[in-house]
Formats: C-alpha cells, structure tokens, sequence
C-alpha cells in the first residue's frame, strides 16, 4: 500500500530540509512505499530552489506548484488531493510539528484494522504538545469539545489536520468547500458524518523552529463556522445520501 504525504508549503524554505528528511528517513526506515509531495503554495522566498536541491537527493519527493489567484493553506491542500498517486494519503504540516514516527504508526494502524481513516489526537492519553500557545490552546479545547459535543461523537482534536485517508475515503468526501484551515475541520466531519470507518491515534505536536504560522484565528472564525454548519446540516437532513456506499 503506496502512502502519500501531502506538504502544504508556503514560505517555508527554512522547515524543508528537516521536515522531509525526518519523514523520508522514517517512512523509508519502516519499509513504507511513499511518496513526499510538496504543494508549493506560490512561495516568496526560495521554496522552489530548496525544493529542487531535495530532489536530487530524495528520490520519493514531488512537487507542484498552486498558481494564484487561488492560495492558502486549503486551496493547496487540496491541489495536493487532486495530484496524489498513493492508495492512501496524509497531510502534514512543513514545519515539521507533526512526528514522522506518527505517522508510521498511523499506516499500520490503517494496515492492521482496515479502516478508511487514521485520526491524530494530541490530547489523548500517550498524546503530547510542546511549546502549545496558550491562548490558541484554550480556543482548541473549548472548539473542539464543542463539536464533540454537537456531532455526538468521542473524537475531540478534530482541528488536528494530521490524518491519513484511504483513496476511497478521499474521492467519497468530494467536492471539497473549504478555501482556508477550516478544510481540517471539514475532511473529518465529512468523514465521520458520511459513515468511513475510522481509529483515533494518540500523536505529538511541537511548535515550529523557523517562521510563523499562517493560521489567523480572528479571520477563521465564521469560515469554521459555516463548514460546521454545513456538516450538521448534511448530518442531520441529507438522510444519507453521501453515505460512504459499502
């Protein structure tokens, strides 16, 4: 089972090199087919040339390239889900805060129960933040637990992009709406709302080395909204007509 790893990359020459070393080394370690796949998210700085340094010598690295007028961190994710070649597919961040040794749990897990989706929980027990904003910390908690709450499910680090899907779980969750990080929010809901089989994994996060993230909580805040909403509704008054078609 080929996996891809998708690499939202927005001026992020700085975190490359550590970021798919750590990963190419981990997922070639463990005896993973794999592909790296950077979406070069109309980058400022040198990103490209980085880019093309690490090809020469990681061999499993692509790249592609989001043109304007449609950027962000959505918008390249998903230009990412349109050019995978995987049988399943991860995203992680290129700041390297999520944990390559994750992620081979999170393939063998997906391996080893047959589940369509593999999802990351930074706060479950054998779970682990570092350097975790506070105020940003007290936000995710009360957001999260909130959705847990209204979709009356277990699950509570929803926003926690780092997942892995089945190619079919990927094609059964389209069209996707979201242009922004709020797409974090709607790939899992979709998934869980639309019936795809899914294992919670406890995994680690840090806080980025070089660099600022590009989340800006005061401007997500009704684009969140209206993806939960949009998920509810579906829930709630689509009687089933997305559901995942065993």
């Amino acid at each position: 089972m080929k996996l891809s790893v998708i690499i939202p990359a927005y001026n992020e020459a700085l975190n490359l090199p550590d970021t798919l070393g750590a990963f190419n080394k981990a997922l070639s370690d463990a005896g993973i087919e794999h592909e790296l796949l950077v979406v070069n998210d109309n980058s400022k700085d040198n990103t490209t040339e980085v880019i093309a340094e690490l090809q020469k010598t990681i061999a499993s690295l692509r790249t592609v390239f989001n043109p304007p007028p449609h950027n962000g961190y959505g918008y390249a994710v998903r230009k990412g889900l349109e050019n995978f070649s995987g049988d399943c597919v991860a995203i992680v961040m290129g700041d390297l805060s999520d944990s390559p040794a994750d992620l081979v749990k999170f393939y063998h897990t997906m391996q080893e129960h047959k589940v369509d989706c593999v999802f990351g929980n930074r706060f479950a027990k054998g779970g682990k933040v570092t350097d975790y904003p506070k105020n940003k910390l007290y936000l995710n908690r009360f957001f999260n637990n909130m959705l847990a709450l209204v979709f009356k499910m277990s699950y509570n680090d929803t926003t926690n992009a780092f997942k892995l899907y089945s190619r079919q779980a990927i094609e059964g969750l389209k069209p996707f709406m979201s242009p922004h990080f709020n797409l974090t929010v709607e790939l899992p809901l979709k998934a869980i709302v639309r019936g795809y089989t899914y294992a919670v994994v406890p995994n680690s996060w840090q806080n980025r080395k070089h660099g600022s993230s590009n989340l800006k909580i005061r401007e997500m805040g009704s684009r969140y909204f209206f993806i939960v909403l949009y998920c509810l509704i579906e829930k709630y008054f689509s009687k089933g007509d997305f559901k995942k078609k065993w």
